[in-house]
């Protein structure tokens, strides 16, 4: 065999070698390398779960928790997206998984000068620091810390979603949902009122309710027992 044959079938070998090597680690990694990077119409695994049973915890959605991106989880894609001021297009991409209060991708979470993670954690306190936003602009800094511990109250209470997002989007819950503000950026003081809840500063001393005098039209609310005022909010249980 001559010198060009030997390096061509060499070069064969590597190639061979190189890329069994690469379906190895495919397969023992459960044939996924990484994330899908937006869900849609045929995705399947744990995310779409996930989707799906924030959905249904929200109302949005009424079919099975299986895992599969099928006709109903687009339907109620679609009308979460709707709701909340969204591109309607039926994927799950970043904004969408942001409303969610979902984390697309896998990472490993890095503590920050804040000491809140930058993993899943400070997904929470963008979406707190969002409703913060919407709900308390022009409010003093301390009505602002109040509106995010009345969400987290929400969470520890039985009568509420237990998670930050499953709060924020129950349905009517919170105008600013309603209405698109929700999806606003939030300032600087905003996303440090989420922090400061979120370490434990409750001014509201464990209020699941609160509501303007001058702006809400239920009646039920007024029935709340109030029992602190801050800025132009009553705070009730």
């Amino acid at each position: 065999m001559d010198c060009k044959k030997k390096l061509k079938l060499i070069a064969i070998l590597i190639t061979l070698i190189i890329c069994s090597g690469m379906l190895a680690q495919y397969y023992s990694s459960g044939g996924q390398t990484a994330e899908a990077a937006s869900l849609y119409w045929g995705s399947k695994g744990s995310k779409v779960s996930e989707v799906q049973r924030k959905l249904k915890q929200w109302g949005y959605y009424d079919g099975p928790i299986d895992g599969v991106y099928g006709q109903k989880t687009y339907e109620a894609v679609i009308l979460f997206q709707k709701k909340n001021g969204l591109k309607q297009d039926g994927v799950v991409g970043t904004q969408t998984a942001n409303a969610m209060g979902i984390q697309l991708t896998q990472t490993a979470a890095a503590p920050s000068a804040s000491g809140v993670s930058a993993g899943a954690n400070s997904n929470d306190v963008y979406l707190l620091a969002r409703a913060v936003h919407a709900e308390a602009r022009g409010e003093p800094y301390i009505g602002k810390v109040a509106v995010a511990a009345v969400i987290l109250n929400r969470v520890k209470h039985p009568d509420f979603p237990n998670t930050i997002a499953g709060v924020i989007y129950q349905p009517l819950a919170f105008t600013a949902v309603a209405d698109g503000q929700i999806n606003l950026a939030p300032d600087e003081e905003s996303i440090r009122a989420a922090r400061d809840a979120l370490n434990g500063w409750d001014p509201t001393y464990g209020a699941i309710y609160y509501y303007n005098p001058a702006k809400t039209t239920s009646k039920w609310i007024w029935s709340r027992p109030v029992h602190i005022v801050i800025g132009n909010h009553r705070f009730a249980t």
